[in-house]
């Protein structure tokens, strides 16, 4: 590779850290389970960064490399929880479990800093957005807190019906394993977690692969937020994960990663027409590109869409199909695009692209890209996939058919592809040909052309993005995917339903019934049959 040719600031190296990003080695060797902070003398798993420090990568530090034993005996902290329901917390009023939360949230500001450059760090996530995913998490429990204060707000009445008298409300499921992924290591496990809790369900978190030291300044938050074995943390990988779901005490599985590795999980479970699954999976995110495209805002969505964070995010734009007539168009000013991108270390000045934390990742995105240029396809950018240890400079892949790696799998990394077509049939085949079904984005002015691509492509993602990329937020929007993407429905106010059955208490309408129900209302015998109004 020709230094001279890439851009200033290619380079993974750390160089000169700023003082609000200088980072000590952590070594935690705590871990949460059943309300203590428990030391680990075991093994400990060293945490790396793809930051390098001259030869080698930045260690980072190390966290404890738990075992099957530790995984039991958080299952049975959790199982000690839930009792079978008559746990202190799952029979706790909605007002005490939110404070709780509340409290935890107090705590967890105050350690802000330090997650967010560890975040940065251990991810490569560029700093503003660092801060951003810490911010937006604090956010989307406090909004969590508002959405459950409305839906018990809603449950707070009787009604009666064919002469019986009865009141509904969302009861707890069980016990949850947590599982989260690197790419938004606070975020999207905080995004089940949350609401896993607040309903009352007692929780396990495994923490993310990468992405886990940023839990350590966290532990005592939780230790001193919640009742022992409420919320318990591990740190570790499949060791951990698969004797939890093989003992069958899980009731649970809150995953967001691949659909294969969440196949393999729940397969682990004795009995898994028993075990709920609330799963973020694959997505192959498509932008269609049609004839009539604003090219200037497609460009810039494009780009924006296919290669924020790197394209390491499941809502990604990761294959684009853009129409024969338009393509020279739209590969000349995503190149140039691309160009303007700064690269670099996480701190820098509104850096874009940055090192990747995934071990192998650049070979990988190598090897996509090979293939597909070895069947037709070229890259259409100067420099596209030029690779520096860990940092990756994005490729845009032109000539892309079905087939091909690039066209068929999820690349999640800073590779481009891009197919044509003269009919739109073509392209509409191909989102409903693949194994996804998360988003797309349809890119276009004529209102015929996009509404004629509107009604059938809303029956094979769940949410199509008119002249914008793909995305999660706002948190209120529901968030879910057909086919192999997902498996429940994620938002402030689905969350707490994916986490909860609807349970009611019925009686019929007689006067013993209604002098029994008026004492244990009058008198706040139960958290369940209650008429007390939150605010």
């Amino acid at each position: 590779m020709s230094q001279l040719l890439v851009p200033q600031g290619f380079s993974p190296d750390a160089g000169a850290v700023p003082p609000e990003c200088t980072l000590s080695p952590l070594r935690e060797r705590r871990y949460l389970i059943g309300g203590e902070l428990l030391t680990w003398s075991g093994p400990m798993q060293t945490v790396t960064s793809p930051i390098y420090s001259g030869n080698e990568p930045t260690v980072l530090g190390a966290c404890p490399e738990l075992t099957e034993a530790q995984s039991l005996a958080a299952v049975d902290a959790v199982s000690a929880a839930w009792d079978d329901g008559r746990g202190a917390w799952p029979t706790m009023s909605v007002a005490r479990r939110i404070d709780h939360v509340e409290a935890f949230v107090r705590r967890m500001v105050a350690v802000r800093d330090t997650v967010v450059r560890l975040m940065a760090w251990e991810i490569c996530k560029p700093l503003p957005d660092c801060r951003a995913e810490f911010d937006r998490t604090v956010d989307y429990v406090r909004a969590t807190v508002e959405a459950l204060k409305d839906l018990d707000r809603a449950s707070s009445r009787f009604v009666i019906e064919a002469g019986i008298y009865a009141q509904t409300r969302r009861a707890p499921l069980g016990p949850v394993l947590c599982m989260g992924p690197y790419n938004y290591p606070l975020n999207e496990t905080f995004t089940t977690l949350i609401p896993a809790l607040i309903m009352g369900n007692p929780v396990i978190v495994k923490t993310p692969r990468i992405g886990k030291l940023l839990y350590a300044p966290l532990l005592e938050a939780f230790a001193a937020s919640f009742p022992p074995g409420v919320i318990n943390i591990l740190f570790g990988g499949r060791q951990v994960a698969i004797p939890a779901l093989a003992s069958g005490k899980i009731s649970v599985l809150a995953f967001i990663g691949s659909s294969q590795a969440a196949d393999a999980l729940r397969r682990q479970h004795p009995a898994p027409h028993r075990l709920r699954c609330v799963l973020g999976l694959d997505a192959k995110n498509v932008g269609i590109v049609l004839p009539c495209a604003d090219m200037e805002l497609t460009a810039a969505e494009a780009v924006a869409g296919a290669l924020s964070f790197n394209g390491q995010r499941c809502t990604a734009l990761k294959l684009f199909y853009v129409h024969a007539t338009r393509l020279e168009e739209f590969l000349a000013r995503v190149g140039e695009g691309i160009a303007a991108l700064p690269m670099g270390l996480p701190w820098l000045e509104n850096v874009r692209i940055t090192p990747l934390p995934v071990p192998g990742k650049p070979a990988a995105l190598s090897a996509m890209v090979a293939e597909a240029t070895g069947r037709g396809a070229w890259v259409a950018n100067p420099l596209g996939g030029t690779t520096e240890r860990t940092l990756v400079y994005p490729a845009l892949v032109a000539g892309v058919t079905p087939g091909m790696r690039l066209h068929d799998e999820e690349q999640f990394g800073p590779v481009v592809p891009v197919a044509s077509f003269t009919a739109v049939d073509t392209a509409a085949k191909a989102v409903t040909a693949s194994p996804y079904g998360q988003q797309m984005s349809i890119f276009g002015t004529d209102p015929e052309a996009v509404a004629a691509l509107i009604d059938p492509m809303v029956n094979q993602v769940c949410r199509v993005n008119l002249n914008s990329q793909c995305q999660r937020g706002p948190d209120t929007f529901p968030f879910t995917g057909r086919k192999d993407s997902a498996e429940g429905t994620l938002s402030v106010s689905d969350a707490l339903r994916a986490f909860s059955i609807r349970t009611l208490v019925a009686a019929k309408g007689s006067s013993q019934n209604k002098e029994l129900l008026a004492n244990i209302v009058q008198f706040r015998r139960s958290n369940f049959l209650s008429t007390d109004f939150l605010f």
